[in-house]
C-alpha cells in the first residue's frame, strides 16, 4: 500500500492509508505501508499545513468497523451548527440537522500507531515511489539515503493524494478518464488567539462570515486558538498589497474579527503566504486489472466545502471491505465492482462540494434559503422516510452520494408543487405569517396528495401580511390566504384542476 503524499494532503491522506491498513490487516493480509515523509511521531518539526477535519456518519461508520470510533471521536470537538456572522456582528446559528445530530471536528491526525497494533502490518517511512509495474506488482522506492528498494506486491492500494504518484501509471493507459479542476478561489489561513486562556468564540460551531462572492470560516484548535480561513477569488487577494489595505478590507467585511485576531497579526499574517489553490479531481476507472486500486484523494480529491473529503476516503475503505466480503476476496471481481459502485458516488460528492461553497458564502444570507431549511426540517420531522434534507442525507447517513443527489432533485420537484403520494394526514404548522423570511416572494405553497383521499392539502403564504385574496390569481374557494394566523394545510376537491394549472404555469421566485 503506497501512502506517499504531496504538500498539504499529508493530514488527510495518511488517515485514509492508515485506516486502509487496519482493514486489510484485520482480514489477515500482510500489509506494508510506504510513506514518503519521515515518521511524524519522531520528527521535531513537522512541515506542511495541518488542517482540522470534520468527521461525520460515514467516517465514523468506517472507524467503528475496526473498533476505532470511540478513541478517535474522544479527541475531537462536537460541532452542533453553523454560526453565521453578519456584517453588523449579529450571530445566528443554523443547526446541521435535527436535535442530537452533530459533526465531530478532529483536531489530530489518525496516528499511524493504530495500524501498527496489527502484527501483520509494517510501516515504512522515508520511501519515495520511483516506479511500479501494473502487471507484476513490482514497486521501486528511493530511501531517504538515496538507495533503492524493490517490493513485490499482490495488490497495490494508492492512497497518495490529489497529486498521486500511483495514478501517473494509470494516465499512461488507454480508456482512463481523468480531469482536474482548479477553482478560481484560493484560501488563506489566519490565527485567532485565545482570550484569557479560553476560546475567543464559542468552540462548538463552524463559524462562517458569508459575503456572497467570498467568505471566511473559523474552526477551533486544541490550544484554544481558532484557525480562520479566508476563501476568496485570487484577484481579490492580489488587490490587497499593504497592511493598511488589509485592515481596511477587514473593517469593511469582517469588522468583528479585527479585535479578536489583532491588527498587527492581520497585517503580518496576511502576507506570510499567498492565497493557496484548491483542486477537484475526477477519474475512472479506479483499478488496473487485479493488481492496483486508487482510494481517497488519489481517486477523488474534492474541495473542502462539504466537509466530506476525509469521510468519503474513509467510506472507500468500508465499501471496499463490503465488496471483498461479497466476492470472497477475489480481486479480479472485487476491483471492477469497486469501480462500478464507487465512481458515481465520488463524482457526485465532488459536484456537491462545489455547490456547497455557493451555499456557504451566499445562500445562508438569504431569508428564503433559511425558510426552506425550516420547511425541509419540518417535513422531515413528520415524514422522515419520504422527505430528507440533502445535508442530512450526505452528513448523517450512508445513503449513496449519487442517490442523495437524485433524491434531492426529486424533493425539489415536490417543493415546486409536483404531486406526491403520502399518507392521508393533515398537519398544522404554527408560525406567524408576519415572518420576513418571505419578503420578495409572491407566495409559496407546499402540496401533497393523499393515497386514498380525494383531497389535496396546500400550505400557502401571501406576499404581505394583509389577507387579500386578490393578490393571487387562484380560486378563493380552493385556497384561503392566512395573515397573522398559524399556517395550516387546507383541503379542496382534487377533481378541480384549475389551481394545479395555475401553479404549474407560474414559476416562483426563490426556487
Amino acid at each position: 500500500m503506497y501512502d506517499g503524499v504531496n504538500h498539504s494532503d499529508f493530514g488527510k491522506i495518511f488517515k485514509v492509508g492508515a485506516l486502509n491498513a487496519c482493514y486489510f490487516a484485520k482480514r489477515g493480509f500482510d500489509v506494508q505501508v510506504f510513506e514518503t515523509r519521515e515518521d511524524i511521531r519522531k520528527a521535531k518539526i513537522v512541515k506542511g499545513r495541518s488542517i482540522n477535519l470534520a468527521l461525520s456518519h460515514r467516517g465514523r461508520s468506517a472507524l467503528k468497523h475496526v473498533g476505532m470510533e470511540d478513541k478517535i471521536v474522544s479527541k475531537g470537538i462536537p460541532m452542533h451548527a453553523r454560526m453565521i456572522h453578519s456584517l453588523s456582528g449579529k450571530q445566528s446559528p443554523i443547526p446541521y440537522g435535527k436535535k442530537g445530530q452533530v459533526r465531530c471536528l478532529l483536531l489530530q491526525r489518525l496516528n499511524p500507531t493504530e495500524a501498527e497494533t496489527y502484527p501483520n502490518t509494517t510501516l515504512n517511512f522515508g520511501r519515495k515511489l520511483q516506479d511500479w509495474n501494473a502487471e507484476t506488482g513490482l514497486m521501486t522506492f528511493i530511501r531517504s539515503d538515496g538507495s533503492e528498494e524493490e517490493i513485490q506486491a499482490d495488490l497495490i492500494v494508492g492512497c497518495d493524494g490529489a497529486f498521486s504518484a500511483i495514478r501517473k501509471q494509470f494516465l499512461r493507459r488507454s480508456r482512463f478518464n481523468f480531469s482536474q479542476t482548479y477553482i478560481p478561489h484560493g484560501y488563506m489561513e489566519l490565527t485567532m488567539p485565545p482570550i484569557n486562556g479560553e476560546f475567543a468564540m464559542k468552540p462548538n460551531y463552524l463559524h462562517i462570515w458569508p459575503r456572497n462572492t467570498f467568505m471566511m470560516i473559523a474552526l477551533p484548535n486544541l490550544d484554544k486558538t481558532f484557525t480562520c480561513t479566508l476563501f476568496m477569488p485570487f484577484e481579490e487577494f492580489e488587490k490587497i498589497t499593504t497592511g493598511d489595505e488589509v485592515i481596511e478590507f477587514f473593517q469593511k467585511y469582517f469588522p468583528d474579527t479585527i479585535p479578536l485576531i489583532g491588527v498587527d497579526a492581520l497585517k503580518r499574517d496576511y502576507f506570510r503566504l499567498p492565497g493557496q489553490a484548491m483542486v477537484s479531481v475526477k477519474c475512472t476507472p479506479y483499478h488496473i486489472g487485479d493488481k492496483c486500486v486508487l482510494m481517497g484523494d488519489a481517486a477523488h480529491a474534492v474541495v473542502p466545502f462539504y466537509g466530506q473529503g476525509m469521510n468519503a476516503g474513509f467510506e472507500d475503505c468500508i465499501v471496499f471491505e463490503e465488496i471483498m466480503e461479497q466476492f470472497n476476496e477475489d480481486f479480479s471481481a472485487v476491483l471492477p465492482e469497486y469501480t462500478r459502485v464507487r465512481v458515481p458516488d465520488d463524482h457526485a460528492i465532488a459536484d456537491l462540494a462545489m455547490y456547497n461553497y455557493i451555499e456557504m458564502r451566499a445562500h445562508v444570507n438569504s431569508r428564503w434559503f433559511l425558510f426552506r431549511k425550516h420547511v425541509d426540517n419540518f417535513l422531515h420531522a413528520i415524514m422522515p422516510k419520504t422527505i430528507i434534507p440533502l445535508y442530512t442525507m450526505v452528513t448523517f447517513s450512508r445513503i449513496r452520494y449519487h442517490e442523495a443527489v437524485k433524491r434531492w432533485h426529486w424533493q425539489d420537484k415536490v417543493r415546486c408543487f409536483k404531486k406526491i403520494s403520502l399518507p392521508s394526514t393533515a398537519f398544522t404548522l404554527q408560525h406567524s405569517c408576519r415572518s420576513n423570511h418571505l419578503r420578495g416572494c409572491q407566495f409559496a405553497a407546499l402540496a401533497y396528495v393523499a393515497n386514498t383521499s380525494l383531497h389535496s392539502h396546500f400550505l400557502c403564504f401571501p406576499k404581505t401580511s394583509v389577507a387579500d385574496e386578490t393578490q393571487i390569481p387562484c380560486d378563493p374557494n380552493s385556497v384561503k390566504l392566512l395573515a397573522d394566523k398559524p399556517w395550516q394545510f387546507l383541503h379542496r376537491d382534487k377533481k378541480k384542476n384549475h389551481f394545479w394549472t395555475w401553479i404549474n404555469s407560474q414559476p416562483l421566485k426563490g426556487f
